[in-house]
């Protein structure tokens, strides 16, 4: 196989909690990651006679982000299984950056696949996830990439039931969220901490009343003070209706989730004039 073609998913956190920060520097957590529709796209082909790797992104709005980590998972592979093959690779951005919606680590966890299926390396999902885990917290997620709940600093991850068929409103300020910077001013006021089992129990009952309840997110009072928008915009959203309401990851995006359609939709032509917008869906399998 000499070139392939794959969808990127974006994840929304439906909570996440930071339990502590370590003595490595590394945070502690306990997270229910959804894999959403939303997809950058990329394309993968291998280079003959070439030296290194080469990254093209589509969005320069940061694209040295997305090429340290699509090359660097790809060099990480190399010295764990002992291939030369080199690659050039296309990331057509859609995930918005700087957005809490994982597309950075999504990139590297779906490159990482490709390689793997290109030249027939056999890992398996959990000797991916080893490579993936020291990268980035969220790239072990995207191996398997379905609903799960993720803990320690990323690497452990249990599948979880999701009940309701749930299409996502999601709203991006302009301002995105630097992950250290939230992380950093979080650390220096009272992390809150939501209530992660009843969250799995809402989902796997079905019980948007007790999922309402029972969202949250540690780092969205640092990331709210860094851009006042996610607060005002989780606002607008409750005042909408719309019950099920949270910012995702580090920020800056704010999501909504509900079963109807119409009353996301609603919500959605009000705002899309001033924000990126979109409208997607929870993915199960």
């Amino acid at each position: 196989m000499a070139k392939k073609s794959v969808k990127s998913y974006a994840k929304i956190n439906i909570s996440l909690d930071v339990v502590e920060k370590r003595k490595d520097g590394y945070h502690e957590l306990d997270s229910i990651m959804l894999p959403i529709e939303l997809h950058d796209s990329i394309i993968i082909e291998k280079l003959n006679r070439s030296v290194d790797n080469f990254v093209t992104v589509d969005d320069f709005s940061n694209g040295l982000i997305h090429y340290n980590l699509a090359t660097t998972s790809i060099n990480t592979m190399a010295k764990k299984y002992g291939f030369s093959t080199k690659f050039r690779i296309y990331i057509h951005k859609v995930i918005p950056m700087q957005a809490g919606l994982g597309g950075g680590s999504s990139n590297a966890a779906f490159t990482m696949k490709a390689v793997n299926q290109m030249l027939d390396l056999g890992a398996t999902n959990e000797e991916l996830i080893d490579i993936a885990t020291p990268l980035g917290a969220d790239i072990p997620f995207f191996i398997p990439c379905v609903p799960s709940r993720c803990r320690g600093i990323g690497e452990k991850i249990e599948p979880v039931e999701v009940k309701n068929n749930y299409y996502v409103l999601l709203v991006k300020p302009n301002t995105g969220c630097s992950t250290k910077e939230v992380f950093n001013l979080a650390d220096s006021i009272e992390y809150k901490h939501p209530n992660i089992e009843n969250v799995l129990k809402a989902l796997r009952e079905g019980d948007d009343d007790l999922l309402a309840e029972s969202v949250g997110n540690s780092l969205e009072e640092a990331a709210s003070r860094l851009v006042p928008e996610i607060a005002q915009l989780k606002q607008t959203l409750k005042d909408a209706g719309l019950k099920i309401v949270l910012m995702s990851g580090s920020g800056s995006t704010v999501f909504a989730l509900s079963t109807e359609l119409s009353s996301l939709r609603k919500v959605a032509k009000q705002l899309e004039n001033h924000y990126f917008v979109e409208i997607t869906k929870v993915l199960k399998k």
